[in-house]
């Protein structure tokens, strides 16, 4: 599953990495930036207060987390409804296996596509293997910008679908440990925790 808003065509190729030392201290600064980053000025020195930590401490223990694998990455959770964006659709398409990459490369180059990736076709019940969300005000913004899409691309001849959102569920990260830093899964990870995996690539509200 290839992502190409950030340029990835290839089947990603998955490093392995020894297994990485986590000491309680870490642990309670992953259970402590799970649920966001407090909106602030200095939110590291504000993390690290609670903890006992001083910001540079925190900033660099949670380079060295990332560095290692343990946290994937740090995201920002945009509210698309909150900022005036009403309407969102997931456009899937049935492009041929070697217009992929030229097609997708197109489509991520619009300002209003937030997502777009190729999947497996699911033969014969699903046969698109190209997907790209689109962001609008309206229903009809959004098919205003599909339609422009369509024209730039050269995708008339192209099925497609169009599937808009009719709920929107909260969106937020992994949750590995509880506020004491005890992990949830309650297995032999706790002591040494394992690089975290390449998660699939999936369209979201």
């Amino acid at each position: 599953m290839n992502e190409l808003r950030q340029g990835h065509f290839a089947a990603p190729v998955r490093a392995t990495r020894a297994p990485v030392a986590v000491d309680d201290t870490d642990r309670r600064l992953l259970a402590a930036v799970q649920p966001g980053l407090p909106l602030s000025p200095r939110p590291f020195a504000e993390i690290g207060a609670r903890l006992g930590l001083d910001e540079q401490e925190v900033i660099a223990r949670l380079a060295r987390l990332k560095e290692a694998g343990v946290i994937k990455r740090f995201g920002v959770v945009v509210r698309h409804h909150e900022v005036g964006y009403g309407a969102n659709a997931m456009v899937v398409w049935d492009v041929p296996d070697e217009q992929v990459r030229t097609l997708g490369h197109c489509l991520a180059g619009f300002d209003f596509i937030t997502l777009c990736y190729q999947r497996p076709r699911r033969l014969p019940r699903w046969r698109y293997n190209l997907y790209c969300m689109i962001h609008g005000q309206s229903r009809e913004q959004v098919l205003a910008h599909l339609e422009w899409m369509v024209n730039h691309c050269g995708l008339q001849s192209v099925a497609h679908e169009v599937l808009f959102s009719r709920r929107r569920f909260k969106q937020r990260g992994a949750v590995y440990f509880d506020e004491q830093g005890c992990s949830n899964a309650g297995s032999a990870r706790d002591a040494r925790l394992e690089p975290a995996a390449e998660p699939p690539v999936a369209g979201q509200d």
